[in-house]
């Protein structure tokens, strides 16, 4: 085998045991003193330096309105590591990382913030040899990305000279409604090419939900009964155990619906319901989940195919939880959901008469998000009734968090001298299976976008979809009554379990 220039002769492109390792490149974080920041990136970006991921001159560039230098900077990096990384602490990782570490100060409107931050850059081609490839994160609130994205074309940052690369990474929620995401597009896309904006999903990162593709695609067990033949519905549900929190200027009037659904869980139906990609690259995965997003069907009567509810006070993991309007800086007469719940069909062959149920809610009974894919009962039982009282439909469970993983429940026969059927399950646990533990979403996630590898992430067209979906049912809300009402710690209303109800199914208990 001849060596061409450049390359390792030792090395086998076929080795898939060799990671990919980014080429020289900075990261620029623009709200860089978040909780996002703090608790996602900077560990993130010390774990991947620490298994060896990331450049030996690799660059990390802070930019707010706090009143640091590159030393208070460094110290926060440090602070937010040690408490928050995947990995360990080990100090020549942290005196490498530490060398490419600058912080500038200023507000979004600062011209003269972001001539420094220019020359930082600069500086950093120079001394830590970066090449003049940076991506710039966007870790702040979704109102100041025209502002940050114009004052990057305005300074030339946005600019890409001699094959160098700069790559803007967008946080959701992208936009609050078709017309606003598109008006952001256009924002964006005067600035940076389609190819060089990525929308972060963080859901796309986890090993669990790429596994969904692995699990339907490399299985000749699976795929075959992946269809209408078989599937009788596909439950979509993503639960937290925690209110609020301090987040209410966010939240209220955002809500549950245009928090998680429109982004995550659409996203996950995407991936359940796509048909086998070209290849497993970005603009065949993309080509795929914008046909099933595009052929999603809302119910003909919304009132009775989705519901909206807020948290009333109740009791949660042993204390007092006190109800949505209760909660600090909300308003007694909001309407804003945190809990939805939508029926949803895909307009295919595949997927005709099969209902996709999606549910989000704050202060469930725990932190869950799973998809049940529930198949049909079997077509003749020779078993007489009693014999299976106990036996419920076969479901394949994709669990995305927390403990990541996949369950198969089927019939089997109670050990004894009668017989009787009853539902057992058969586990698959990412943390038992494989030596290695998955990494951080965001660890997957900040690689990708230093590679230019865009197979995670959502393109224009499936987030404005993913709108003209959620839309209709976001005006029908704010014209028809007010959220119901469900007990904090509960697994939601009695209004959600009706809507299964009427269709003679039932929400399964994570």
């Amino acid at each position: 085998m001849t060596a061409t220039h450049g390359a390792n002769p030792l090395r086998d492109a076929a080795d898939r045991r060799l990671p990919r390792i980014a080429g020289p490149s900075g990261l620029v974080i623009f709200g860089v003193t978040g909780d996002l920041s703090r608790k996602k990136l900077m560990p993130a970006v010390y774990d991947l330096a620490n298994r060896g991921l990331l450049p030996p001159g690799f660059s990390l560039v802070g930019f707010a309105r706090r009143e640091w230098q590159d030393e208070d900077f460094a110290q926060e990096v440090h602070d937010a590591v040690k408490e928050h990384a995947r990995t360990p602490f080990r100090e020549e990782v942290w005196q490498q990382l530490i060398q490419g570490m600058r912080f500038v100060q200023g507000d979004f409107g600062d011209d003269q913030a972001f001539e420094n931050l220019r020359a930082t850059i600069e500086d950093l081609d120079k001394s830590q040899g970066t090449g003049g490839n940076f991506a710039f994160y966007l870790s702040v609130p979704p109102k100041f990305f025209p502002e940050v994205v114009q004052q990057l074309k305005k300074h030339g940052l946005a600019d890409q000279h001699d094959g160098s690369w700069r790559r803007a990474v967008i946080e959701k929620p992208f936009g609050h409604d078709l017309k606003s995401a598109e008006e952001l597009n256009a924002i964006v896309h005067e600035v940076f090419a389609p190819d060089q904006v990525f929308r972060i999903d963080h859901y796309l990162g986890k090993e669990t939900v790429q596994n969904i593709l692995a699990l339907r695609f490399a299985n000749t067990l699976f795929e075959p009964i992946w269809n209408r033949s078989y599937v009788d519905h596909v439950q979509i549900t993503m639960a937290e155990d925690i209110g609020i929190g301090g987040r209410a200027g966010y939240y209220d009037g955002i809500g549950a619906a245009r928090d998680v659904i429109q982004n995550h869980l659409l996203q996950l139906l995407a991936l359940t319901a796509m048909e086998e990609p070209a290849s497993f690259d970005a603009d065949a995965l993309a080509a795929e989940k914008t046909k099933v997003l595009g052929a999603v069907k809302l119910p003909k009567d919304l009132a009775e195919g989705t519901v909206r509810a807020q948290y009333a006070a109740g009791w949660q993991g042993g204390e007092k939880a006190v109800g949505y309007l209760e909660e600090d800086g909300i308003d007694a007469k909001s309407k804003t959901d945190t809990y939805a719940a939508v029926k949803l069909q895909i307009d295919n062959r595949r997927w005709a008469g099969v209902p996709f149920y999606l549910r989000t809610g704050k202060r469930l009974g725990r932190r869950v998000t799973e998809i049940a894919v529930v198949f049909q009962r079997a077509p003749h039982s020779p078993f007489d009734h009693t014999a299976t009282e106990e036996l419920g439909q076969n479901a394949l469970v994709i669990r995305v968090q927390p403990d990541e993983g996949v369950t198969l429940r089927f019939g089997s026969k109670v050990p004894g001298t009668s017989m009787e059927v009853r539902d057992v399950s058969m586990d698959f646990a990412y943390g038992e299976s494989f030596t290695e533990s998955s990494p951080e979403a965001y660890e997957r996630l900040i690689l990708d976008v230093l590679l230019g590898d865009s197979n995670l992430f959502p393109r224009v067209e499936e987030v404005e979809l993913s709108w003209k979906i959620l839309d209709p049912i976001e005006e029908f809300w704010e014209k028809n009554g007010r959220p119901a009402q469900y007990e904090a710690g509960t697994w939601g209303p009695a209004e959600a379990d009706e809507m299964l109800a009427r269709d003679g199914r039932s929400w399964r208990r994570p």
